[in-house]
C-alpha cells in the first residue's frame, strides 16, 4: 500500500465501504421485507380464523354455521375438524399435502418441499368434552416469493453495481485531484528551471487545493525573496569590498617593494587599519539588512517610551547635543523593538549630521496626530533634489559625496525604511536643494491597553 497513489487508495477504501454498505443494505432490506410480509400474512390468517370462529354454534348436537362464515377469504382457506381431527367442513388446498398436527392459537409456517403455507388452529369448545377445530391455511403468496427472489437478484447484482460505483469513484477522485497534479507539474517545472518567480495556478473556491496552492505560492515567494537577498548580499559585498581590498592590497605591495621609513610604515598600517574597519562595518551592515530582508532578524516588541529611547540613543552615541533641538512628547508609549528603533533613530540623526551644515542645527520632534505617531528629524543642510528623493532608499545610493566631502556605505536609509516596515509604519521625506531635509517616520498610534501597560524597556 505504500507505493499506491492516493487516488487508488481512496478508490480501494471506497470499494470496501461500498461493499460493506451494500451487504448491510441487502441484509437490512431482506430482514425488514421478510418480517413485514410474514407478519402481515400471519395476522391475516389469524383474523380470518377468529372471525369465522364467532360464526360457529352447536344446536341439538349439530354444528351450525353463521351467515358470515367464509370458507375462503383473503387467500385463507377455513376448515372445520372434529375433536378426533376428522374434516367436517371446508376444502383443503390441493397443494397442501402436509400432515400437520393441531396446535391451538399458534400461527406457523409449514412446507411440503415445493410449497409453503401459513397454518393457524383454534379450538372451539361446546361443553366440557365436545368441540371442533377451526384451521386456517394460507399459501405463501407469489408476491412474498417475488420479493424474496428480487432480494436474491439484488444481492447477485450488487457486485456489478459496486464495480461500476468503484470505477465512477476512481474517475471522480482523478478529476478531484487534477488541481494537485497541476501543482505537482508546476512545482517540477519550477524545480527544473530554477525559476522561483513562477507561481501555482490557484483553483477557484476555498477548498483544500486552493489553500495548498496559496501556501505553496507564499513559500515560493519567501524562497524567491531569500534567494534574491542572498544574491543581493553577494553582489553588494563583492562590489563594496572591492575598493578597500584594492587599497589594502596596493599598500601591502608597495610596502614589500619599497623600503619605507618608520613614518611611512606607520602611515601604511593606519591606512590598512582604516580600510579594515570600513570593511568590518560594511559587512556588519550588510548582514543586518540581509537578515531584515529575509525575516531572520528576531523582532522583540515591548512597550517603550519613544521619547526616552530617542534621548538615550543621542546621548550614548556622543553627539554634540548643543546642536539639537528636542520637542518630544514624553507620554507616547509604543510597542517597539528597542534595538531596531534605536538603530533607526541613530541612522536618521547621523544622516542629518552628515548632510547638514557643519556645526548646523538638528531638530527632533515626536508628536501624535489622530491615529498616527510622527517622528521628525530635520537638518539645515544641502537638501535633496526631487529626482533623487526616491533613490536615496536604495542600497548604496548616496547623494553626490563631492557636495559634502563625506563618504559612507549608503545602507543607512535602506535600513531605516526596512525597520519602519517591520513596525507597520513608513518613511516620508520633505526636501529641497539648499533648504535642508525633514525625514518623518509614521507609526500607528498606541492603543489604550498599550498605554496602560507602560513599561520602559530598552
Amino acid at each position: 500500500m505504500k507505493h499506491i497513489s492516493i487516488k487508488l487508495k481512496i478508490t480501494i477504501w471506497y470499494f470496501m465501504l461500498m461493499t460493506v454498505m451494500g451487504m448491510l443494505l441487502i441484509g437490512f432490506l431482506w430482514f425488514v421485507s421478510n418480517a413485514v410480509t410474514t407478519q402481515t400474512a400471519m395476522d391475516n390468517v389469524s383474523q380470518v380464523v377468529r372471525a369465522n370462529l364467532e360464526e360457529l354454534d352447536m344446536t341439538d348436537g349439530k354444528l351450525q354455521l353463521g351467515e358470515e362464515f367464509q370458507f375462503y377469504q383473503n387467500g385463507v382457506y377455513s376448515l372445520i375438524y372434529s375433536q378426533k381431527e376428522s374434516l367436517l367442513a371446508g376444502q383443503v388446498p390441493a397443494a397442501f399435502t402436509v400432515s400437520e398436527s393441531f396446535e391451538n392459537g399458534l400461527v406457523r409456517m409449514v412446507s411440503n418441499g415445493e410449497n409453503q403455507f401459513y397454518v393457524f388452529d383454534l379450538w372451539c369448545p361446546f361443553g366440557w368434552d365436545n368441540g371442533v377445530w377451526v384451521r386456517g391455511i394460507m399459501e405463501v403468496s407469489e408476491d412474498t416469493l417475488m420479493i424474496r427472489n428480487l432480494m436474491m437478484s439484488s444481492a447477485a447484482a450488487m457486485p456489478l453495481f459496486i464495480l461500476l460505483a468503484t470505477v465512477g469513484g476512481y474517475w471522480i477522485a482523478k478529476r478531484a485531484f487534477r488541481p494537485l497534479e497541476q501543482m505537482i507539474q508546476t512545482a517540477d517545472t519550477i524545480s527544473e528551471a530554477s525559476d522561483l518567480s513562477a507561481r501555482m495556478e490557484i483553483p477557484e473556491g476555498n477548498n483544500e487545493f486552493t489553500r495548498l496552492a496559496t501556501t505553496f505560492d507564499k513559500m515560493f515567494a519567501r524562497l524567491e525573496q531569500s534567494f534574491e537577498a542572498e544574491q543581493q548580499f553577494t553582489a553588494d559585498a563583492s562590489h563594496e569590498l572591492r575598493t578597500p581590498t584594492s587599497v589594502i592590497k596596493s599598500a601591502c605591495e608597495y610596502a614589500k617593494k619599497y623600503e619605507e621609513t618608520p613614518e611611512e610604515r606607520e602611515e601604511t598600517i593606519d591606512m590598512i587599519y582604516r580600510q579594515a574597519l570600513k570593511m568590518s562595518d560594511l559587512i556588519s551592515e550588510l548582514l543586518s539588512i540581509t537578515r531584515l530582508d529575509q525575516g531572520t532578524e528576531s523582532v522583540k516588541f515591548a512597550p517603550v517610551n519613544f521619547a526616552a529611547l530617542i534621548h538615550k540613543t543621542c546621548e550614548e552615541n556622543g553627539y554634540d547635543l548643543r546642536r539639537f533641538h528636542f520637542a518630544l512628547d514624553d507620554t507616547i508609549v509604543l510597542q517597539l523593538d528597542a534595538a531596531l528603533m534605536g538603530r533607526l533613530v541613530q541612522n536618521l540623526v547621523e544622516n542629518a549630521i552628515k548632510y547638514g551644515e557643519p556645526d548646523g542645527q538638528i531638530w527632533l520632534k515626536l508628536e501624535q496626530r489622530s491615529d498616527e505617531v510622527l517622528f521628525h528629524v530635520q537638518d539645515d543642510g544641502i537638501g535633496i533634489a526631487k529626482e533623487e528623493q526616491e533613490k536615496i532608499w536604495k542600497r548604496f545610493y548616496q547623494v553626490d559625496a563631492s557636495r559634502t566631502g563625506k563618504n559612507g556605505a549608503g545602507l543607512g536609509l535602506s535600513m531605516v525604511e526596512k525597520i519602519a516596515e517591520l513596525h507597520h509604519g513608513y518613511m516620508e521625506l520633505e526636501s529641497a536643494p539648499g533648504k535642508g531635509s525633514i525625514f518623518t517616520l509614521h507609526l500607528p498610534a498606541p492603543q489604550k491597553q498599550d498605554e496602560n501597560s507602560f513599561c520602559e524597556n530598552f
